[in-house]
């Protein structure tokens, strides 16, 4: 399982309009055929940070995730929306184990 935990720091003003832009790549992404987990979590302190886990059975499912129209519109919609750039931490999952 490859996982990557993304920091995502938003400009206060354009938190509630990214929550929405979330959900809907949340949606899509939870609906992709390599996809095992794709969470978004808000700061309970800092509501303008936000952390996503994202989990797929391979290195190919989480690249194709890179080419989705779910996750282009996102990545476009909330470009200017960032205090800073987000932050990928890849990780190799080992538990669960999840076959490819």
């Amino acid at each position: 399982m490859v996982v990557t935990i993304v920091y995502v720091s938003v400009k206060p003003e354009k938190v509630e309009a990214f929550k929405e832009a979330c959900r809907l790549n949340h949606e899509g992404s939870v609906r992709e055929p390599g996809n095992v987990r794709f969470d978004i979590l808000q700061s309970a302190d800092e509501p303008a940070k936000f952390v996503f886990y994202e989990a797929y059975k391979t290195q190919q499912d989480a690249a194709a995730h890179k080419e989705t129209a779910h996750y282009l519109a996102w990545r476009e919609t909330v470009a200017d929306w960032m205090a800073a750039p987000r932050q990928g931490v890849a990780y190799q999952g080992l538990f669960p184990v999840v076959s490819g």
